[in-house]
Formats: structure tokens, C-alpha cells, sequence
């Protein structure tokens, strides 16, 4: 049998990676067409949580690592994924997606490395290298792109939900950098989205009941599957990326940022009917480019250390 640890060739890794890609990046489009057909924020950011949460207790059944450490740490830890990496970003990123394109929301997704390097900055945790400040530069050129040219965006777009939407992957670096640099608990990566959809979950069952939205789905319609699907393709895409990182690398393993926007994009276009301008594309190739710059650049390594 073969270890967990052993690495993959690198044909099977580009497929897995690209899979990874396409499962992640369903979840803008399959939101945005929850959206347009009428379900509200409250609700969908419920729903999915639900749904990812099931898919993740699944997982870790078969994985036999369904326990949490409830040390204190971890206890923090899940309440930090619970609010930053879910509950935030989904609510922030699910309203913008009622009113902007799915491949504009997923572009701006891609800000998360570039916004936890700034953060680091400040914090003085990394040290400035000017390559890297250019990707940050490069980054804030991409999102100039969306929204300063008039035949950008679509003209019943609110710019104002573009900035909205880029609250988003500001939480999911404010999340990055306290898993990265202040969290010391016994929990791995999986049990942390485990337990924090446990949280996101006791968090959004009242925030909905209070914004007078439906706690459960009135009907069974392609909206609701629209969000099954949103909810465990990034569950699975996420248990696929953690397992990625054990046997492929983590600097192989990061590359799949670049897929998911791609495949979001390419996956808004195919199922939404999307046609972005030449200033959108210009913006994804200009943010791609930062995104390389941005990104560290670790010693190369066939594995990295298990994580749970």
C-alpha cells in the first residue's frame, strides 16, 4: 500500500492540481446564480456553511480523524476560521456577488496573498524587497482596472460592490496571518475548517433568523443545488489541496491560486453566460503577475510535514 507521504509523480500532480482548481472554482458561480435567482446573503452564506460542514465531517470519517483538540488554542483557532475565513468573507463576498460578475469577484479573490503581505509589512514581519512591492503595486493597477474606466464593468454594476467584494480576501489574509504567526494549537488544517464551520454555523443560524431570512430552504429548486454544489465542491477542493500539500509540495501545492481564478472565471463564462471587457482581462494578467512576484519563494521540497 502506498504511504499517504509519498510523493506524486508529476503527471498526477498537475491533474489533481487542476481538478482542485476546477472544484474551487465552481463556488463564485454557482453563488452568483443562487443570488440572481433571489436567495439573500444570510441565507446562502447558511446553507453553504451546512453544506461544507457535512461534506468535512464526511472526509474526516473516512481519514478516522473526526476528533477536535479542544485546547485553547484550538478553541481560538476555530473561532478565528469560524468568523475570518467564513462568516466575514461569505457574507461580504455573497452580497457583492448579488450585484457584480462572478469572474470580477473571483479576480478580486485573488488579493489574499497581496493583502497579507501588506499586512505583514506593517506588522514588520516581512522584510520589504521592491519585487515584491512591485506585485503589490501590480495588484492595485489590477484593481484600478476594474473600476476607473468607464467600459470596465457593465453599466448597471455598482463599482461601490467591487470594493465590497475585496472585503473578502482582506479577511482571508487577516485569517492567514493569525494561523501563520500568532496560532499555536494542536489543530491541523482540516480539523480547522471542521471546527470552524462549526462556529460559522452557531454564528449565522441567529444572524439569520435576525435578518428575517429562511434558516431552511422553502423549496428544492436549482438555486439550493446551485449552493450544495458551491459548498462541497470547496469542501472536497480544500480536503484535496491539504492532501496536495503532503505528497506534492507546498510550493507545487500553492500554484493552484492561479486555477481557481482561472477556472472561476472560465466557469462563470461557460455556465453564466459572462463576457468580460479587455480591461478585466488586463487586470487578471496584471494580477497574476503580482501574484508571482508577491508569493515567497521557499526552498523546493518533494513533501512538507503531515498536517491533519
Amino acid at each position: 500500500m502506498r504511504s499517504p507521504d509519498t510523493p506524486l509523480r508529476l503527471g498526477a500532480a498537475l491533474a489533481v492540481l487542476v481538478a482542485i482548481g476546477a472544484l474551487w472554482g465552481l463556488g463564485a458561480p454557482m453563488v452568483r446564480f443562487a443570488r440572481l435567482a433571489g436567495l439573500g446573503t444570510f441565507s446562502v452564506v447558511l446553507w453553504q456553511s451546512a453544506v461544507g460542514l457535512v461534506v468535512l465531517c464526511f472526509v474526516q470519517v473516512l481519514r478516522g480523524r473526526f476528533d477536535l483538540p479542544r485546547d485553547p488554542a484550538s478553541l481560538l483557532l476555530y473561532a478565528v476560521v469560524g468568523l475570518l475565513g467564513i462568516v466575514l468573507p461569505h457574507l461580504a463576498g455573497y452580497w457583492a456577488l448579488g450585484h457584480i460578475p462572478a469572474g470580477v469577484h473571483a479576480l478580486l479573490t485573488s488579493l489574499v496573498p497581496m493583502f497579507a503581505l501588506a499586512l505583514a509589512l506593517g506588522l514588520r514581519i516581512e522584510r520589504f524587497r521592491i519585487l515584491r512591492a512591485f506585485g503589490l503595486c501590480l495588484g492595485a493597477v489590477a484593481v484600478a482596472l476594474l473600476v476607473l474606466p468607464e467600459q470596465s464593468l457593465p453599466a448597471s454594476v455598482p463599482v461601490a460592490f467591487v470594493f465590497v467584494s475585496a472585503l473578502a480576501p482582506l479577511c482571508y489574509a487577516l485569517e492567514s496571518a493569525f494561523v501563520a504567526h500568532m496560532s499555536r494549537a494542536q489543530a491541523g488544517a482540516l480539523q480547522a475548517l471542521l471546527g470552524g464551520s462549526v462556529v460559522a454555523l452557531l454564528v449565522m443560524v441567529p444572524v439569520t433568523l435576525v435578518a428575517g431570512q429562511p434558516v431552511l430552504p422553502q423549496q428544492f429548486d436549482a438555486a439550493i443545488l446551485a449552493l450544495i454544489l458551491s459548498g462541497a465542491s470547496g469542501a472536497l477542493a480544500y480536503a484535496g489541496y491539504v492532501a496536495l500539500l503532503r505528497r506534492a509540495g507546498s510550493v507545487f501545492a500553492t500554484q493552484v491560486a492561479y486555477l481557481v481564478t482561472a477556472w472561476a472565471m472560465l466557469w462563470s463564462v461557460l455556465i453564466l453566460g459572462e463576457r468580460h471587457s479587455p480591461w478585466v482581462w488586463l487586470a487578471l494578467v496584471l494580477m497574476f503577475a503580482g501574484l508571482f512576484l508577491v508569493q515567497p519563494r521557499p526552498r523546493l521540497a518533494p513533501t512538507v510535514p503531515p498536517v491533519a
